[in-house]
């Protein structure tokens, strides 16, 4: 059955803005856990921006769903992977000056590097995941690393969605989205798990997860938008509905 990872970043922007202790990332790990998610996702930023280091640590002790911890894949963030050992570790590209991610990790161009990263991830017992555009090269990249999971990159799914009036329909919505599947293909048949988001919401995430062998949906920023509306807790029970839905079809 298809899964849900809540990514809880904004919460901390929400507290950051302020710079206090509130609204606390862990009281919303518990909700997003009753609501039904199966994990929840943090960006532990170098630059600090939302999540901090004590969050990280918090949610390891007190969450009882998994935790995956995107990071960009620095000694710094390595070292805190392995003593904190997450379920899973995500590498993400990282720009100071970026307001999210703005695209996937360019495996291609370093090679070397990323496969001893995540060499030295999987010698800690931690699932090592990859977030990356539709490729089908960067796919073979990812595989050739070791990585055991790969994250397709949705946003430009998610932006002609957006872009075509919420026609699912549309040439280029479809494009896209076969683009996703193609990917999402290749990744089953290097041995891969299969996982997608960014920028998914309410609206544009049934096609997503009624993709063949697409195994987890990461969303954060639909859900806690959502949230300030009607409790986190029913925010994530929704998704989780439409997620169902999209995959029975």
């Amino acid at each position: 059955m298809i899964e849900l990872g809540v990514n809880i970043d904004h919460v901390a922007s929400v507290r950051q803005a302020r710079a206090t202790y509130e609204p606390d990332p862990i009281w919303a790990a518990v909700e997003a856990h009753l609501g039904g998610a199966d994990g929840i996702t943090v960006h532990l930023r170098e630059d600090r921006r939302h999540i901090q280091d004590a969050d990280v640590r918090r949610l390891r002790d007190l969450t009882q769903i998994k935790l995956n911890l995107e990071m960009a894949p620095t000694e710094e963030m390595v070292g805190i992977a392995i003593a904190l050992r997450p379920e899973m570790a995500m590498l993400v590209p990282e720009g100071r000056h970026e307001v999210t991610t703005e695209g996937g990790l360019d495996i291609l161009a370093q090679e070397a590097a990323l496969g001893e990263v995540i060499a030295r991830l999987a010698g800690a017992g931690i699932v090592t995941s990859v977030f990356i555009d539709a490729d089908l090269g960067q796919v073979e990249a990812a595989a050739r690393i070791g990585a055991r999971v790969c994250e397709v990159h949705t946003g430009p799914y998610a932006h002609a969605f957006h872009a075509r009036g919420r026609d699912s329909e549309s040439a280029a919505v479809v494009e896209e989205l076969e683009r996703v599947r193609a990917a999402g293909r290749a990744i089953g048949e290097l041995g891969m798990r299969f996982n997608a988001g960014h920028a998914l919401n309410y609206f544009n995430v049934q096609p997503v997860a009624g993709l063949p062998g697409v195994r987890e949906l990461h969303i954060g920023h639909a859900i806690v938008s959502r949230a300030l509306f009607v409790g986190l807790r029913e925010a994530v029970r929704e998704m989780k509905r439409l997620m169902r839905e999209g995959s029975a079809r």
